[in-house]
């Protein structure tokens, strides 16, 4: 998809970039080698097609009506109208090339034999390791709008609501790395972490001395992260130098330097469970960027949230369904269980997970019902506005029946291409009474709803395509918790750090610039 070949070509960049300033280091990385197979192959692509077209007026023909029958066949399929929209204007108005791509990359799913996998695990999951939920019917005797909620994420992502649990919303990098710290430090059975990104620095330093030092003392230490997802920041022999260090680790992925469509799918999650009994999930990497240790795009704005007692359960049973998948081995899951009592905690908590191997698009539904049920207000924090008709038809529709809406968006971005989609969507949103922030001081990463002083989402999904169809993702749903209130209040006190968009800061900008915005939109869920 585009946006794993303009990573790709990014990420080449930086290459060369550091081969200049490192002239006498004739250092070759793996990121500039895949790139490189990978760009012959699109060469190799396009010169032949080219070729044939040229040699042979029979082949041209032909690609034609294949472009055709294609076109026929992404339309039957149930895929989202603007993602279908996107790959058929490509393909009619390049019929070669643009059928080639998406044979390529059009694909949104690994192959049968993984979905099946990764179906037969969560069906394992949802009989075996949830036990009968009796939570649901003390929230539903008080809150049906909440129960609601709470019984779609489990009859569609398998994962139950909890009590006993307390919840602790963490509002920086800082602060989630500082709690992260101290609760790795107190381990006493086991370790286990999934992330997206982590890079050497500092932050990672730091966890993986922890890491170590309770692999030595005989804690099961275990670590997923994504290939990808690492791809520049990991050097290519880092599983094998960790699991020497007795931290068992998997790799979500493999990069290879051929052409297809597993690229588009990455594990997206940041999980962190300790003993059982304490979780982590949020925005935040094990990368120095995180934690404004490093510099990019400005400040670093990130959140996160720790879950300590039964809830944690729903984090165990998602790493532990994920390492299965990887490893091909089920594992013990019922070793692993909470073994504290929190009693005493207020409300609920619902951790639960997203995959692109089902055809139910959990993390966008989930945000979708919280807007359709606000009645006061819905803040949203994104790094990505990039929305399809449905989702911006329910927060157009929440504005005009009088719902409080505001949205928060990074100033600084790190991506400019999905930066000018996202600015692309303000419009009919701020002319429906939508309020839009944009964080002056940098990037704001943080991925989170708030709505009515009840309910919460905190988590790793952003509003974009990617997040919705392509990633595996996860988040936890929080109902009636102090932490709630915590996520309304770090969104109103960095309000102050954000410029607003207005109809006439719209109106101001340069017709070019609107113009190339429309034509990034159509091709936004490609991104």
């Amino acid at each position: 998809m585009i946006e794993s070949a303009v990573e790709l070509c990014y990420n080449i960049a930086k290459e060369v970039r550091s081969t200049v300033k490192n002239i006498y280091k004739p250092i070759i990385s793996r990121t500039l080698i895949i790139v490189l197979l990978l760009l012959v192959q699109i060469l190799a692509m396009v010169l032949v097609v080219l070729r044939f077209s040229d040699r042979f007026l029979w082949y041209s023909g032909l690609s034609n009506i294949l472009a055709l029958l294609t076109v026929f066949t992404i339309l039957r399929g149930n895929a989202n109208p603007a993602y279908k929209l996107s790959w058929i204007v490509v393909i009619l108005v390049l019929p070669i090339f643009g059928l080639l791509c998406y044979l390529i990359f059009g694909n949104r799913k690994l192959g049968r034999a993984a979905t099946k996998k990764m179906e037969d695990l969560t069906a394992r999951a949802a009989r075996n390791y949830f036990r009968k939920n009796a939570v649901l019917p003390y929230l539903a005797a008080g809150d049906a709008t909440g129960a609601a909620q709470s019984r779609y994420l489990e009859n569609c992502a398998a994962y139950p609501l909890f009590r006993s649990t307390e919840s602790r919303y963490l509002s920086s990098g800082e602060a989630y790395f500082a709690a992260l710290v101290e609760e790795l430090s107190r381990a006493r059975s086991f370790i286990f972490l999934e992330y997206f990104i982590i890079g050497e620095g500092y932050m990672w330093d730091t966890v993986l001395s922890i890491l170590r030092e309770k692999a030595e003392a005989g804690l099961d230490v275990r670590l997923i992260y994504d290939d990808f997802g690492c791809l520049a920041s990991l050097p290519h022999n880092f599983a094998r130098k960790i699991s020497d260090s007795g931290i068992r680790t998997m790799v979500f992925n493999p990069v290879m330097p051929v052409l297809n469509s597993g690229l588009n799918n990455r594990d997206h999650r940041k999980i962190c469970v300790i003993d059982g009994n304490v979780g982590f999930t949020g925005g935040i990497n094990l990368a120095d960027e995180y934690i404004n240790r490093k510099r990019r795009f400005g400040h670093w704005k990130d959140t996160g949230i720790m879950l300590r007692g039964d809830g944690v359960w729903g984090l165990t049973v998602m790493f532990l369904t994920m390492w299965s998948y990887l490893s091909g081995r089920i594992e013990p899951f019922e070793d692993f269980r909470p073994s504290i009592n929190c009693s005493e905690a207020e409300g609920f908590v619902q951790p639960y997970a997203d995959s692109p191997l089902d055809s139910e698009h959990v993390g966008e539904m989930a945000y979708m019902n919280m807007i359709c049920s606000a009645k006061r207000y819905i803040y949203i924090t994104t790094p990505y506005l990039v929305l399809d008709n449905e989702m911006r038809t329910a927060l157009i529709g929440a504005a005009k029946r009088g719902v409080d809406v505001r949205i928060m968006t990074p100033g600084i971005p790190d991506k400019r291409y999905v930066f000018a989609v996202t600015r692309a969507n303000y419009e009919p949103l701020v002319e429906a009474g939508i309020r839009i922030y944009e964080y002056a001081p940098g990037f704001l990463h943080a991925k989170s709803f708030v709505c009515d002083d009840r309910y919460a989402i905190v988590g790793t999904v952003n509003m974009d395509f990617r997040s919705f169809y392509l990633h595996f993702e996860c988040a936890t749903l929080l109902l009636h918790t102090k932490s709630v209130l915590d996520v309304r209040d770090d969104f109103l006190e960095t309000r102050r750090q954000c410029r607003e968009i207005t109809k006439d800061r719209l109106k101001s900008q340069g017709l070019l610039k609107r113009l190339v915005q429309s034509f990034l939109s159509l091709f936004a869920p490609m991104m």
